[in-house]
């Protein structure tokens, strides 16, 4: 099973998106607020050297923005 981080804010429409795919899919993943959550953020900008959200980690895989073909591969969705 895909180890799933999504780094959010509440206003994010690609934020709504992703989530939005992921539960198409049943992936499960573990959501971030880096709007309330200065950590999370920090985590967010060391892997991904962004600021602009979503940034998705999948197993490791960085996906800024939402990238619904990159992410149907990582995730081996058909």
């Amino acid at each position: 099973m895909s180890q799933v981080t999504i780094y959010t804010t509440p206003s994010c429409v690609y934020c709504r998106m992703a989530k939005e795919f992921f539960k198409k899919n049943n992936v499960a993943y573990e959501e971030h607020n880096v709007a309330e959550d200065d950590k999370a953020r920090e985590e967010m900008v060391k892997k991904s050297r962004q600021l602009g959200v979503p940034v998705i980690d999948v197993n490791g895989e960085i996906f800024v923005g939402f990238d619904q073909k990159g992410l149907k591969k990582a995730l081996n969705i058909a």
